[in-house]
């Protein structure tokens, strides 16, 4: 899919209420052109300290995914998204308060700039064997991606 309609991301939020999920976060898979993935690793002393995860976060109140999507990767990295792809999933988890949570994920291209942190203590472009140590959430979204990119 190369581009995202107002139906499917209304389909999945409205899914999402269905199924119970009371906070929903993006995530963006962005890639350089030798295939590389930006990840961004948690502090140790934050929940799910030390994991290597997509550049993601909350949804916001009458904010669309894709406006949190941009929103989330420029806070996080401050990256500025100029594209947004196709959709890859999503997986659900439980949040640091316990509420449960479904982030959907989407591919996303960058103006190529400094990656300046904000929430995270280091950022990788991990190459195929380095994107091994994501949780096997992030594996599987990593996966489609590069089903779809083949």
């Amino acid at each position: 899919m190369s581009s995202l309609d107002t139906a499917l991301l209304e389909d999945l939020a409205r899914t999402a209420e269905r199924d119970g999920i009371a906070k929903t976060v993006v995530g963006a898979v962005i890639a350089d052109a030798e295939g590389k993935v930006l990840l961004l690793h948690r502090p140790a002393d934050d929940y799910l300290g030390g994991l290597w995860e997509l550049p993601s976060g909350g949804v916001d109140t009458g904010e669309s995914l894709i406006e949190a999507l941009r929103r989330e990767v420029a806070e996080e990295t401050g990256l500025t998204v100029t594209a947004i792809g196709g959709y890859l999933g999503h997986f659900d988890y439980r949040s640091g308060s316990g509420r449960a949570t479904r982030q959907f994920n989407f591919t996303a291209t960058v103006a190529r700039e400094t990656v300046a942190l904000t929430e995270h203590d280091e950022h990788l472009w991990a190459d195929r064997t380095q994107q091994n140590q994501v949780s096997n959430a992030v594996q599987a979204v990593l996966d489609i991606w590069r089903d779809q990119a083949v």
